[in-house]
Order: C-alpha cells, then structure tokens, then sequence
C-alpha cells in the first residue's frame, strides 16, 4: 500500500479540488456493489455525476501514475453530534456535551499520564463546542452535561469541567495581514463606486489539516463515571486501524454497530455547519453505521482495542480518528 499513499500525498489537493469530490484516501476498488482485493486510490463524492456533466479536467481518471482509481459516493460529510438519561454513574456510550451545544457520546474512560486521574474522552466538537482556541465558542472550566443540554441536561445536571482539547482549525479565516486588508479597501473604493451594497472581504484558508477532533473532560469526583463501555465493556488495549479490520462502536443515537475499515490515510473536508468546514488528513473511514449524535465514540476491534475516535460521517460511511494519536495529543491512556 506504501506506493499508493506515497501518490495519495502527490496528488491528494489536486483531487479535491474536482467537482463533489469530499474526500480522498486509499482502500479496495468496488466493482458494482462488491468489493475485490484490489488496492485503489479512493475518491469519495457527495454526489456522482454522469461523464457528460464533467469536463476533462474534473474527471477523476481511470489511472494515476498506473495506479487504479475508484469513485464512491457517500453524500455529505458531517460532524455527528439515544442513550439520552441521566445516568450516575456515567458510562461510554451515553449522551453528553458541552454546556452550549446539542449531544454527542461519551467516548472512553482515559487516565492523565502524569497525575493518573480519571477523565472523560470524547470529540472537541462535543467537549469544547468545536472551538479553535480563540474564538470565545468554549473555555477551560466550562460546564460538561450528562445528559447533553439536547437530551434534557442543565446546570444540574453538570457532571465535568473541559480541562483540554486540541483545537478545531477551521477551513478559512478573516484575513488579518495589513497587506491583505490594505487591498480589500482599495478594491473597496471602486466596487462602492457601482454597486454601494457589495463589500470585498479577504480570508486566509486555515493552516495544517487537523488529525483530530478530541477533548477531556476532568469530573467532579471519579465515582461519577465509570469505565465499562455500555453493551462493549472493558477497553482491552490499543491497535492501529487496518484495511480491512472488522470494528465496532457504541453510539448515544444508533447504540452498537459493526462494519469494516475501507480507507486509510483520508483526506477530506467535514462541515461544522452549513457555512462553516475543516480539513482533516490521516483518517479513517468505514462502512459502519452512525447517525447525529454518535460522534466521540471510540471505536475498537473485535476484541475490543481500541483504534480510533468517531468524529464525522455521512449517510453512507463513518469517519475516525487514530486513537493512539488522540492519546498522544491529549497526553492520556487507557
């Protein structure tokens, strides 16, 4: 698989600029509704168009670089945001949140690795409200529910405090550079001299792609929670996700669900809203179901390691984190 990532990194902008094109990474080539053996690039789509619909240079070619393509429709990418109770205490797999936002899941029981206290995993998107650190949407302290505020959680129902995430960089910005803003009021004066009602604004496309959308959450006291997941148990250790791998997840929304890894090492854009999306390489996608309100649950293997965190997903597939990268960014472990 090493030469098809190797071009995946080569050409992986090229493809997402392509009309509906949502997402790219590397797995088995489908031929009809089956699957073969065969390793192909993949580009995923919210929507296939017929041929006559694409010029040449927005169709994905039938080879790169002698390597075959393959192009799978999945709808459109969203984070997933009913284990709805109130439940003391808490375990994964159960509705949570942040004070301001609807619910998602509970995802795992970690320990700090330097102190080895007990702290609450899920997604920032769930925990911190999405936030990229400085723009006022959470804070360190903020008041975690269970149940999420969707599911009926209040004040009272204050379980844990947001102690860290890694933030959300989202897709594009307001320009901030005086170079950029110098221009946008000169293109300004001319644009207002025909039409008075338009303005001109400059923005930044977002730095690095993100690799995860993770968050803890300290609890008011460590017999709130507990560790086993509801319907899984135990989390017994970690693996890396594999093509292939037969994974499972316990979800707030759609409860336990299986299914199959069929890309790794994906690239793609997620929407946080309708105006709002975020890149995100080195993913995980898999044909396992989930609905709105599964994200932050972890995702393990048969045998229940676990590899990786539920973030986003469409009608037709699930996108996750690698879970050791996600312990290594939030500094925690099982």
């Amino acid at each position: 698989m090493d030469n098809y990532l190797k071009t995946l990194t080569r050409v992986r902008w090229r493809l997402l600029g392509f009309k509906n094109v949502v997402g790219v990474g590397v797995g088995y080539k489908h031929v009809g509704m089956s699957r073969t053996e065969r390793p192909a690039i993949i580009v995923f789509v919210s929507k296939k168009e017929a041929p006559e619909n694409l010029s040449r240079e927005q169709t994905v070619p039938i080879k790169i670089n002698g390597l075959e393509t393959d192009v799978i429709e999945i709808g459109e990418v969203r984070f997933l945001e009913e284990r709805t109770q109130l439940v003391r205490p808490a375990q994964p797999g159960i509705s949570i949140g942040h004070y301001r936002i609807t619910a998602g899941t509970f995802g795992a029981v970690v320990r700090d690795r330097h102190t080895g206290e007990k702290l609450i995993l899920s997604n920032n998107h769930i925990l911190a409200n999405a936030t990229s650190g400085n723009d006022g949407r959470a804070a360190i302290g903020d008041p975690i529910l269970q149940p999420g505020e969707y599911d009926g959680g209040s004040k009272d129902d204050r379980i844990a405090t947001l102690l860290r995430y890694i933030p959300i960089q989202k897709g594009e910005v307001p320009a901030t550079c005086p170079v950029a803003n110098g221009a946008a009021r000169l293109a300004n004066m001319f644009v207002h001299a025909v039409r008075p009602n338009y303005q001109l604004k400059f923005f930044k496309r977002g730095g690095a792609a993100n690799i995860v959308d993770c968050a803890v959450a300290r609890p008011l006291r460590p017999d709130l929670i507990t560790e086993e997941i509801l319907g899984l148990g135990l989390v017994q250790g970690v693996a890396e996700a594999k093509l292939g791998m037969k994974v499972v997840k316990s979800g707030r929304t759609s409860g336990i669900t299986r299914g199959t890894v069929t890309a790794v090492g994906v690239t793609l854009d997620v929407k946080l809203d309708d105006n709002t999306s975020a890149h995100f390489s080195d993913q995980v996608v898999t044909d396992m179901k989930s609905q709105g309100g599964d994200s932050g649950s972890l995702v393990l293997t048969e045998g229940n390691k676990a590899v990786g965190l539920l973030f986003a997903g469409s009608d037709r597939v699930t996108v996750f984190n690698h879970i050791q990268t996600v312990l290594d960014k939030l500094n925690v472990e099982f």
